[in-house]
């Protein structure tokens, strides 16, 4: 069994792929076969496996959960009563639990097995900088 946490500084809202950092680690680890389960420690941003190719998927996606869920400064979040952290602490709660906070990733041959064009990345939900803990766990 290997565990391994990684530190992400987000700038914002938006994506930040992670993906060579994981690799790395379960090249570390030398586990030819398993499991691989990696856990934000937050309530206010996700983990997501998506297309590491073409920017403008990572930029669609932040376009859409805003336009899905809104600051509260938007009339139609005015129902919401969390709002003293700011306009985009609830929203970013409401973000957070519409989408993983882990993932599973199998292994085999010492490797992640992800498709050719998939990346890990932390979706970073608050527009304000935040360091962010993602907690990584390889059970062989």
């Amino acid at each position: 069994m290997w565990q391994r946490g990684f530190e992400l500084r987000t700038s914002g809202a938006g994506l930040y792929e992670f993906t060579d950092d994981v690799r790395h680690f379960v090249s570390e680890a030398g586990c030819d076969a398993g499991l691989l389960t990696l856990f934000a420690r937050h309530t206010s941003c996700s983990l997501l496996i998506q297309e590491n190719a073409d920017p403008e998927v990572q930029g669609d996606l932040q376009a859409f959960f805003h336009r899905l869920v809104p600051p509260t400064s938007d009339p139609s979040m005015a129902y919401l009563r969390h709002t003293y952290e700011g306009p985009d602490d609830m929203p970013a709660h409401i973000k957070a639990a519409m989408m993983p906070v882990s993932l599973s990733i199998p292994i085999a041959g010492g490797q992640m097995v992800l498709g050719t064009w998939q990346g890990i990345y932390l979706f970073e939900h608050r527009t304000a900088p935040h360091r962010r803990r993602v907690f990584g766990h390889i059970c062989p």
